[in-house]
């Protein structure tokens, strides 16, 4: 409502006397939706999001349009909608909920799914929130017909519908009836007078404020704090601050090109938003196991196989977890073609690292031999029984060392080189007669030896 002091009880809600603007002129200070996120006061890891409106019914707006898209933003927004009203809750203060409640003003604005052209209003309360009335400035006594009663009996009361057949009371009626259909879950808040004195209703300093009028505003936020639920799209989505951006820009994407907020849509395109980040996250959380807790390269394939699969599982429960509504299953094979992808890619770096280190470890230990080499040291007499023991001694070394992974037949009596990367070596051979030397390569299967391509 208009000039009923919203911002002053979203500032209390948020726990600051400060924050939303307050103004004790005639006109408004808040203009369209004003968001404000705090840490919830109660609940850890949870953030109060409050949005403060522009109120019902402004003279200045001349556009009652207007007061519907602020309805409309409010209540599929919201887990919570507090209506504000001064006074009591009487057909005045009903009526004024009548055109942004009337069901077919709601309905052109409002579809729950896109292919339906008939009515369906009944099923808003699945996504409106809960309703709150408060009522400020309440003298009245909480009694009827000589019984007291609760706030909330005062309001479910007031919201009866009247039994008459003629037109006004059946208008009426459809008000009340559609505050009913609309919001499940209603509560009633009244409010004394904050204070007698004029000066201080402008100003509302606390320490000025009456002691009843306080504790009212401290019960409220209580029960706010301890009933409003974590909202929810459609009863299963659950809000998050990437989610809120998504819904306001569809929203209000939806209301200034005057079509229908289709919430079926909204939960499609949700769907696909948490979906597209559950395959993501799963993506990298492989990449991110498989980098920080594989130690490449493995020794054997079935290491690595085991090491994939055991970070494949946890991926796809990450996936499963994040993922809704993938009825098709679409972003599931998509998931399990980045795995594919990225699996690929792990097991090339294991070959290439496991063949950068053998290949390492020949380099390492052929030293001695390429200076023997050099030196003329295997031309002696003896030199080529010299020659198979310093390869023995070699062959031996290299063996000896752990972890060289699935390409470890590159070496000596070797099964992959291919003739193609290993280091050239010098061996004894036939070709020449006793004691010449050819160059040969160190490759091949079984320890042969071949020289230009040709078995010696």
């Amino acid at each position: 409502m208009y000039r009923t002091g919203k911002s002053y009880m979203m500032n209390k809600l948020a726990g600051i006397q400060k924050g939303f603007e307050l103004s004790a002129a005639v006109q408004a200070k808040t203009k369209g939706i004003w968001m404000w996120c705090v840490p919830h006061p109660t609940m850890k890891e949870h953030t109060l999001v409050l949005l403060d409106t522009e109120g019902l019914g402004d003279v200045r707006k001349g556009d009652k349009k207007n007061d519907l898209r602020i309805f409309c933003l409010s209540v599929l927004l919201s887990s919570v909608l507090v209506y504000n009203s001064r006074g009591t809750i009487d057909e005045d203060a009903v009526e004024k909920l009548r055109y942004p409640s009337h069901s077919r003003e709601l309905a052109e604005m409002i579809k729950v799914k896109s292919n339906d052209n008939e009515n369906n209003e009944g099923q808003f309360s699945r996504h409106f929130p809960a309703f709150i009335w408060v009522v400020r400035d309440f003298t009245l006594m909480l009694e009827l017909n000589g019984k007291e009663i609760t706030e909330d009996e005062y309001l479910e009361n007031a919201l009866l519908l009247e039994e008459q057949e003629n037109s006004k009371i059946q208008e009426r009626n459809r008000s009340r009836d559609a505050i009913r259909m609309y919001f499940n879950t209603r509560k009633c808040f009244a409010f004394d007078l904050p204070s007698g004195d004029k000066n201080v209703l402008q100003k509302m300093d606390e320490e000025e404020l009456t002691p009843s009028f306080m504790a009212q505003c401290q019960k409220f936020c209580e029960y706010i704090y301890k009933n409003a639920e974590v909202k929810h799209v459609d009863d299963i989505i659950l809000v998050s601050g990437e989610i809120l951006g998504q819904l306001v820009y569809k929203y209000t994407e939806a209301i200034t090109s005057s079509t229908a907020m289709c919430m079926e849509d909204v939960v499609m395109s949700i769907s696909e938003m948490k979906n597209r980040a559950a395959v993501r996250e799963a993506t990298e959380h492989y990449e991110k196991m498989m980098r920080e807790r594989g130690q490449f390269p493995t020794e054997t394939l079935e290491e690595f196989i085991e090491l994939s699969a055991k970070f494949e599982e946890e991926a796809l429960q990450m996936f499963t977890d994040k993922s809704f509504n993938d009825l098709e299953l679409n972003f599931h094979a998509q998931f399990m073609r980045n795995i594919e992808e990225r699996k690929k890619e792990f097991s090339k770096m294991n070959e290439v690292t496991s063949l950068n280190y053998c290949d390492h470890l020949i380099k390492k230990y052929s030293k001695s031999l390429e200076q023997a080499l050099q030196q003329d040291l295997y031309s002696k007499p003896g030199g080529y029984q010299k020659f198979q023991e310093d390869m023995a001694m070699i062959e031996e070394k290299y063996n000896s060392e752990p972890r060289k992974g699935v390409e470890v037949g590159i070496g000596v009596h070797g099964r992959g080189y291919g003739g193609t990367t290993s280091p050239p070596v010098w061996g004894p051979g036939q070709q020449g007669g006793p004691g010449s030397w050819v160059n040969q390569m160190w490759a091949g299967g079984g320890g042969d030896w071949h020289w230009g391509g040709q078995l010696l």
